[in-house]
């Protein structure tokens, strides 16, 4: 079975196959085939033409397929590293995500920016950031965030086919998970959306990339406190499916939202206010966030402490189902 490295090879070699305006661009894509190996044989088949080696410049990497897209292309950006993004945020948030509107729809952008993010992997500083929030923070952007070695293949099949710039951040750490493929151009029927990956009555836990398997080991462990947590994967980070959310959220009545970045700011303060201000009828406990610290993210011997791990998450389950006020109330007697 493919690993998720490879669905993202295969992803990008399909999408060069089909539409001979794709090019891919970043540094050491073509010849070393990427620092993570994602591009690995595709200059070889496609050329250098359409597999870019570039500068180590990110401003100017992401310019240049602004550029291009402008001409009718379809660029994929790789930039190395979460933490190297910030080069090119003013391309990123004051150029291409403006251009359409600004164009008052005559100019598309369909440039793709794939972003490997998230820590888990021991690196050094700069290598391992959660910058999402950002970037949904900026109109005109899409930002995908994949979890599984399907969802890797197809949602970039989708982000490449889009007329929208989109930042596709895939969660490092988990590019040795292995899973089939889907078959076809089944990726054209489906809509990027968020998905139930566990149902459940209790808890919704919603978390996203890296996160998702975290949730998934809670929702069994929680089974033998006989607890049931429906898990949701959101996908999309922007546009958020909300009616996926708050589906979940009124048939359970408590969530837990999970995230790698830090708290403040973070896209888990807005998801929350939004099961607030849509489902507030229906609660039973204020939404909890189970996040990274509100620190620059530490060094790799101590990472394990800063994202959110199954202990953390379980106890925040814990509290939306009043375990921990029961259990005071019982040691006050």
């Amino acid at each position: 079975m493919p690993t998720m490295i490879q669905a993202l090879n295969t992803s990008l070699r399909d999408a060069l196959t089909d539409d001979e305006k794709v090019v891919l661009l970043g540094e050491d894509i073509g010849t070393l085939g990427g620092v993570f190996r994602v591009t690995d044989g595709l200059k070889s088949q496609f050329g250098e033409h359409r597999v870019i080696d570039t500068p180590l410049a990110e401003s100017g990497i992401v310019g240049t397929a602004i550029g291009l897209a402008y001409r009718g292309y379809r660029p994929v950006v790789e930039i190395q590293f979460d933490g190297f993004t910030y080069p090119a945020f003013d391309q990123l948030v004051s150029q291409l995500a403006k251009l359409h509107y600004r164009s008052r729809g005559r100019v598309k952008m369909p440039v793709t920016v794939r972003i490997p993010f998230g820590g888990g992997i021991g690196s050094p500083e700069h290598h391992s950031e959660s910058p999402e929030a950002y970037f949904v923070h900026t109109a005109g952007l899409r930002v995908f965030a994949p979890s599984t070695v399907e969802d890797a293949y197809t949602m970039l099949r989708q982000a490449i086919d889009c007329d929208d710039p989109v930042i596709f951040f895939e969660p490092k750490r988990r590019y040795h998970e292995k899973a089939e493929l889907p078959d076809g151009d089944q990726w054209r029927d489906e809509a990027p959306c968020a998905r139930v990956v566990r149902r459940g009555d209790d808890v919704t836990a919603i978390g996203y990339g890296p996160t998702v398997y975290t949730l998934n080991d809670a929702a069994v462990a929680a089974e033998d406190e006989q607890i049931s947590m429906e898990v949701i994967d959101l996908r999309t980070l922007d546009p958020l499916d909300w009616g996926t959310i708050t589906e979940s959220v009124k048939h359970t009545g408590r969530v837990v939202i999970v995230h790698e970045a830090s708290a403040q700011g973070g896209l888990g303060a807005e998801i929350a206010a939004g099961i607030t201000e849509r489902c507030f009828d229906y609660l039973d406990h204020a939404p909890l966030r189970v996040t990274g610290f509100d620190v620059p993210y530490p060094p790799s011997k101590l990472e394990h402490h800063h994202l959110p791990d199954l202990d953390r998450v379980l106890h925040a389950v814990d509290t939306v189902m009043r375990r921990d006020e029961v259990t005071a109330q019982g040691a006050a007697r």
